[in-house]
């Protein structure tokens, strides 16, 4: 029996929606080499959003899609146009579709392909960046919040240059939709802490 051919759904981003910038070019050069590879086409996805931010609405949606295995292939231009949420949240994107049975592939990024022999080192080495990533931000927030303790200050809001990177480090790890206890475990610090931090910026955007 002859294989199905893969259904590909394409994601494109721009940062406005002023008319100054657009996915079309995006777009033009992802059908083209979808068709190269033989694969059929079900859905493309657009934002004209930051990519900082993962409550997009075509990134949302697109994702929906691939937990009910509406596509086989995810074809991006490149990893920023996928997000630039930062090393770990974007590989947890990655590995988000891998979980779903969907492969991804990046057009500009060779290298970044799910779909080939290599599969399950890219994989792999993605994971293992992903983790260290993830080390580097602990030690980071340990080190922001032993200062902040040596100081004082916890349950405020952060002023000194390294407390305030523990605070954005928080925030951003909210913002992209992780729970408090998630943002716990990736910092390694209490729940309590993460709840005290996200108040003092609760408190700030008052």
């Amino acid at each position: 029996m002859e294989a199905k051919p893969m259904r590909v759904a394409l994601y494109g981003r721009v940062s406005t929606n002023n008319g100054r910038q657009d996915t079309e070019n995006q777009f033009a050069q992802l059908r083209q080499f979808a068709a190269t590879q033989g694969w059929t086409m079900v859905h493309e996805y657009r934002d004209h959003a930051s990519g900082k931010r993962s409550d997009r609405k075509e990134f949302q949606s697109m994702f929906e899609a691939a937990s009910r295995r509406e596509f086989d292939v995810l074809l991006f231009w490149s990893l920023d146009r996928l997000s630039r949420e930062g090393t770990v949240e974007t590989l947890n994107h990655l590995q988000r579709l891998t979980s779903y049975g969907v492969h991804w592939r990046s057009f500009t990024e060779q290298y970044l392909d799910s779909t080939g022999i290599f599969r399950e080192a890219v994989i792999g080495i993605l994971a293992a960046v992903a983790k260290q990533e993830r080390v580097r931000i602990s030690e980071r927030v340990q080190a922001g919040l032993a200062r902040a303790r040596k100081q004082g200050r916890i349950g405020g809001r952060p002023k000194a240059e390294d407390d305030h990177k523990l605070f954005q480090a928080v925030q951003r790890l909210r913002a992209a939709g992780k729970s408090i206890r998630q943002i716990a475990a990736e910092a390694d610090i209490s729940t309590n802490t993460v709840l005290k931090l996200l108040r003092a910026a609760e408190a700030e955007a008052a």
